[in-house]
């Protein structure tokens, strides 16, 4: 069970969007969260010529078109030295997070097993794009200096969420109720439990027929449960839902609380497929749901955004 803990936010600027430095009873470290475009005044700050760990995130679409977050992990024995070539030569970053000691306690051993373990992380939580891949093994420590990096570690992890940044979470992978071994009651008739996304024609042919699966979505958490079937709305010119399939699993995508809907097998083609017709205008420029048995009678897009 999670324990509370307070933490000591200091924004130097007075802007709540700006630059953080974060720091808590008994922990001997202390975190920074800067927007780029302010490093040039944060990095006139003294205590930033020391060994640390950070973290350069930015975003970048993916095939379909939707942001995903791009991530670049490093130590240094000066951070703003580092930081400084980074912002000379890498394009893709908007935001940085980095973690000093407040007491000088980090060497060069510790940054170095730091920046393996955040980045092993990453790779396991697979919620983001790796800029640099895990290469090297795990650096050497004692035992008793593990523990007290792994403790820093620790620290460091518990402060990202309050961040809003969630890489190096380990999502959670949710089965629709009808694949649980445990729950066997039926989803009731009048609970939506298909779901409609527009789709673009690159999207559609790459992702829903060549991939089965779709991504990324939010979905509405009280439908998340009962939800068994994906179905498919090609946009103008076809303007039609056209496709859909059986949903196996939900997985995290990203770190904005959207989701991968992977299928049990192949999207099939509707005999009828229904078109958008009389429908309101905009009826389809996010997810709809409705019921299977809605589904299966509508006769236009109408129908099933009632």
């Amino acid at each position: 069970m999670s324990e509370p803990f307070t933490l000591r936010v200091f924004i130097p600027s007075g802007d709540p969007e700006g630059t953080r430095i974060i720091d808590r009873m008994n922990w001997t470290g202390r975190a920074y969260y800067v927007p780029r475009e302010d490093w040039p005044n944060v990095r006139k700050r003294a205590e930033l010529g020391a060994p640390g760990v950070y973290i350069l995130l930015g975003r970048e679409e993916d095939e379909l078109g939707n942001e995903y977050p791009v991530v670049y992990i490093g130590q240094a024995e000066d951070i703003r030295n580092r930081l400084d070539q980074h912002d000379a030569q890498k394009e893709f970053w908007e935001r940085a997070m980095f973690f000093l000691s407040a007491n000088h306690g980090l060497n060069r051993a510790h940054i170095l097993w730091l920046e393996w373990s955040l980045m092993k992380q990453a790779k396991e939580a697979d919620r983001s794009k790796l800029e640099n891949g895990l290469t090297h093994t795990e650096p050497m420590l004692s035992e008793s200096e593990k523990a007290d990096t792994r403790a820093f570690l620790n620290e460091i992890l518990r402060l990202m969420p309050v961040m809003g940044v969630h890489i190096f979470e380990m999502g959670k992978t949710m089965v629709p109720s009808h694949n649980e071994i445990i729950e066997k009651v039926e989803v009731a008739p009048t609970i939506p439990d298909v779901i409609v996304v527009p789709a673009k024609p690159e999207g559609f042919q790459s992702a829903f027929i060549s991939s089965n699966a779709w991504w990324a979505i939010r979905i509405a958490a009280k439908h998340l449960p009962n939800l068994k079937w994906i179905a498919a709305y090609q946009v103008s010119p076809v303007a039609a839902v056209t496709h859909i399939a059986e949903i196996e699993r939900f997985e995290p995508y990203g770190d904005e609380g959207k989701y991968k809907v992977v299928f049990k097998g192949p999207a099939k083609k509707l005999d009828n497929p229904i078109p958008f017709a009389n429908a309101v205008s905009g009826a389809m420029q996010g997810p709809r749901y409705c019921t299977k048995g809605n589904f299966d009678a509508a006769e236009t897009v109408a129908d099933l955004v009632k």
